[in-house]
């Protein structure tokens, strides 16, 4: 009965959730919608502040979700695709104007994939640990977070420019930015330590690395304008010459794949540094994602002055947006402890006492906080939420206990 209740909210919160998409695209398509649908919210923006507001606006606008650790909410990751897959299905039944497979296909595989969900354990076998919370997240992010962000960039220029061909540098700032408290919230969780917080940046960049390192590669294979019909200017052939340098025999065998496409040879090539920032190939890799972005604009700069601007603001621009986006570690991780835990802390080592198992994992936590911030950057951890705060002591504690951590021995 239980498993029967589990499948059954399953697929009303999932039919609800398509309908709500479904609502905000008919929005899109001129029928009646939603008041908070973009392109309205654009026009009374606009008809508030004009022109100049708006883009002042946008040149500040920054939107922060923070994924929140609820572990007891982790589902399998096997819930979530049968989940997803039938959702796939709903959309199908759904879209009067999809070719392919007749109705009656469609409701034959909707009913298979209702099945599946019905026969996967919804429970897991084994306890679960901090770093399967951390998996399931990334599971959105592979799964939806990576390519709908360019989406929602792509919705809101089209909402700016709604005479934009293509032709030109779309209008939309890359404004979102996200957090995370998985991995980083201890306040209470004994099993959150500083070895569970460094895993979790770890198994981030990882993904978001792998993610970019596929996305440019895509793009890079596609990127067939050869050197006849879009001419490369003597500072983007500068900048291919230093790029096959550093890629070494890399660089030759993608070169003898793409003769005379000097293009697509400089995006391969910065697919295999990304591979090789994965990796830690120091000899081959991006220190940092700034070093990424340059590269990525040189090409549309060299795209754009060629004639081809098509081809530089296409779904090269929505690589640059990723970069933008998640950086090489995806989330900004946040750290939440307990005020009480840093007093304890403070007061057992301003005693010179030996210090406690808690004191010790305080410690360790603020160690690899410096140490993630040295290989990262320091965007990539410096948000620290203490709980239960009484008074400002509660702040210069962690201030306090910072100094004791990173000084030199």
């Amino acid at each position: 009965m239980a498993r029967a209740f589990t499948c059954y909210f399953h697929l009303v919160n999932l039919a609800e959730e398509r309908y709500r998409a479904r609502a905000l695209r008919e929005a899109d398509y001129g029928a009646a919608g939603p008041a908070e649908a973009l392109t309205g919210a654009l026009a009374r923006v606009r008809a508030e502040l004009g022109d100049e507001g708006l883009d002042e606006l946008l040149t500040t606008l920054r939107v922060h979700p923070v994924f929140t650790a609820h572990p007891t909410e982790a589902r399998r990751r096997a819930v979530t695709s049968a989940l997803r897959r039938v959702g796939e299905q709903l959309e199908r039944l759904a879209d009067p104007s999809a070719s392919g497979a007749p109705q009656p296909e469609i409701r034959r595989r909707l009913l298979e994939e209702v099945d599946g969900l019905w026969r996967t354990a919804q429970l897991r076998t084994q306890e679960l640990q901090p770093l399967d919370e951390v998996r399931t997240l990334m599971g959105v992010f592979d799964e939806t977070l990576f390519r709908l962000v360019p989406a929602v960039y792509r919705e809101l220029s089209a909402g700016l420019d709604p005479d934009d061909t293509g032709a030109g540098l779309p209008s939309a700032p890359a404004f979102l930015r996200f957090g995370s408290w998985v991995g980083g919230d201890r306040d209470g969780n004994p099993q959150i330590t500083a070895r569970v917080t460094r895993e979790t940046l770890l198994i981030q960049s990882e993904h978001i690395l792998r993610g970019l390192e596929a996305a440019a590669t895509r793009i890079g294979t596609g990127l067939t304008a050869d050197a006849e019909t879009t001419p490369p200017d003597r500072h983007f052939l500068s900048r291919l010459r230093a790029a096959r340098e550093i890629a070494g025999e890399r660089a030759g065998s993608i070169e003898a794949r793409s003769p005379g496409e000097p293009y697509r040879q400089f995006l391969l090539i910065v697919a295999e540094r990304i591979e090789a920032t994965r990796r830690a190939d120091l000899s081959l890799a991006y220190a940092r994602p700034d070093e990424l972005l340059d590269d990525l604009r040189c090409l549309q700069d060299a795209l754009a002055a060629a004639g081809a601007p098509r081809q530089a603001y296409g779904e090269l621009h929505e690589l640059v947006w990723q970069v933008q986006t998640f950086g090489f570690h995806l989330t900004d991780l946040e750290i939440r402890q307990h005020s009480g835990v840093h007093r304890s802390a403070l007061a057992e080592l301003a005693a010179g006492t030996t210090s406690s198992a808690e004191t010790d994992e305080v410690v360790a936590t603020l160690r690899t906080i410096a140490l993630l911030q040295q290989r990262f950057g320091a965007h990539v951890c410096h948000r620290y939420v203490v709980s239960f705060t009484n008074s400002a002591a509660d702040i210069s504690a962690v201030y306090a206990l910072a100094e004791r951590a990173c000084a030199p021995n």
